[in-house]
């Protein structure tokens, strides 16, 4: 079954270019020309992945992302013109998965969208368990002390990564490489802001140490009691 992928981006050009990408790549496709259409889309049709542009009128990419995630846990990846680290930080605070620059290329574009979907989709495995914490990666599913935790393709993963090696502690470049792979230009705040988002969740369910810091060393999963 082809993964459908909703296009959001008021240039029409734009939406032409990455259409054909994912079309042959063997993707089906929607379209939609601003931040509101999109959530309607999305409000009626199944949808695998959004790429949603930034800079768009009416309703910015920012605000479309949030909007999205107070409903749906699809992964949205962002089409930007900005390279300021800041707004990309914060597009991940808002639950963003990738980020992939203007001016881009369509076969970088379809691989990074091919990697998202690959996070969501793991190898088949039960269940991995620690403490109060199990996870159900075929189902992409968190539960903790009896709470689901939603999270995104990419805190997912990153929690996965931890949960597979309870003991050890990772550095944040093993941490990032483990996630999106060799090679990838990452900063620490990047993964720092989906840290923030699992630890948040964790502790809106009563759970205050679900990620640990070893000072000076990286991080590791922590007791996962709640």
């Amino acid at each position: 079954m082809m993964s459908r992928v909703l296009i959001v981006d008021d240039d029409p050009h734009i939406r032409d270019v990455v259409r054909i990408a994912l079309q042959s790549a063997g993707f089906e496709t929607l379209e939609a020309a601003n931040g509101q259409a999109a959530l309607t889309r999305i409000s009626r049709e199944a949808v695998d992945l959004v790429v949603l542009d930034i800079g768009m009128p009416q309703m910015d990419g920012f605000d479309c992302c949030k909007a999205i995630r107070a409903t749906s846990n699809v992964p949205v990846l962002f089409l930007t013109a900005q390279e300021d680290e800041i707004d990309r930080v914060l597009g991940f605070e808002l639950g963003a998965d990738d980020f992939v620059p203007k001016p881009f290329s369509p076969r970088e574009l379809v691989l990074r969208i091919k990697a998202i979907l690959a996070r969501g989709k793991p190898a088949a495995d039960d269940s991995l368990s620690h403490g109060d914490l199990t996870l159900h990666p075929t189902a992409h599913s968190c539960v903790l002390g009896g709470a689901e935790l939603v999270l995104t393709a990419t805190e997912f993963s990153l929690l996965e990564l931890l949960v597979r090696a309870p003991q050890r502690v990772f550095d944040r470049n093993q941490l990032i490489t483990g996630i999106y792979g060799p090679n990838t230009a990452l900063s620490g705040r990047t993964l720092d802001s989906h840290l923030r988002n699992i630890r948040a969740k964790a502790a809106a369910v009563g759970c205050g140490d679900l990620i640990a810091t070893v000072h000076s060393v990286g991080l590791k999963l922590g007791t996962c009691r709640r």
